[in-house]
């Protein structure tokens, strides 16, 4: 059984840790973009057999879990690898930014390799490469000193960045990070996708505004594996 641990960064009310108000009037905090990672991968790895997932943080944001507790649950559990969702700051409203992964600044081959796939494959998703002289950073950080197993902390784009804002408040660049590292996790954890059921799906196109979001749904279903039709009423197409 591959074992991950997998946390977002600080809690709800950390203080300082939110978008620049300038490029973003609701100041959205570090851990709600944390947070919403965070679940997707939860949600896409739920599609997987082979694996155990301890979230190390408070998933309602409300308590602050310190480090030291987040790590040792991480030791307990035994994981093969963790995994700290993050979102970085320090360009003060200018351009540029990007995504950046961290590790320990002395860890052996296998965590190097944990690095350089998942910034890889973060990069190959979602285009935000920014402009970081070493994107595939060292530092002495207690979450990937102190775990007992490869860890890479994951900057996911910088709140303060005119470039990187806009990009990473949407949905679909939360989602394509999501995939990403679950793809990751998926190849390098041996994980097996679930038997598809072979349950029909009819999707009632009266239950929604615009036909083209029943299409939408359907496409996501089949994508999937499953059986999907749209029914227009009495009758089905």
């Amino acid at each position: 059984m591959f074992k991950i641990a997998l946390t977002a960064g600080h809690y709800k009310y950390t203080a300082g840790k939110r978008c620049l108000k300038k490029l973003d009037k609701n100041e959205t905090r570090e851990w709600v973009l944390n947070n919403r990672i965070a679940d997707k991968i939860e949600e896409r790895l739920a599609e997987y057999q082979g694996y155990s997932l301890l979230r190390t943080d408070d998933t309602t944001g409300e308590t602050a879990i310190e480090l030291e507790d987040r790590i040792a649950a991480a030791n307990r559990f035994g994981a093969d690898v963790y995994i700290s969702i993050h979102h970085n700051a320090g360009i003060a409203g200018g351009n540029g930014g990007g995504i950046v992964a961290y590790t320990y600044t002395k860890v052996g081959e296998a965590t190097k390799e944990w690095q350089r796939e998942l910034y890889e494959a973060l990069i190959a998703a979602t285009g935000l490469k920014g402009n970081r002289a070493q994107p595939l950073a060292t530092a002495n950080l207690a979450e990937c000193r102190d775990t007992a197993m490869p860890a890479v902390l994951l900057e996911l784009g910088f709140m303060d960045s005119a470039t990187d804002v806009p990009v990473i408040l949407s949905e679909d660049y939360a989602d394509a990070c999501a995939e990403a590292i679950v793809s990751v996790l998926v190849r390098r954890g041996g994980l097996v996708q679930k038997p598809v059921s072979n349950a029909l799906y009819l999707v009632q196109a009266g239950a929604f505004r615009d036909k083209a979001n029943a299409e939408k749904l359907v496409k996501a279903l089949k994508a999937k594996g499953f059986d999907a039709i749209i029914k227009r009423g009495g009758s089905e197409g």
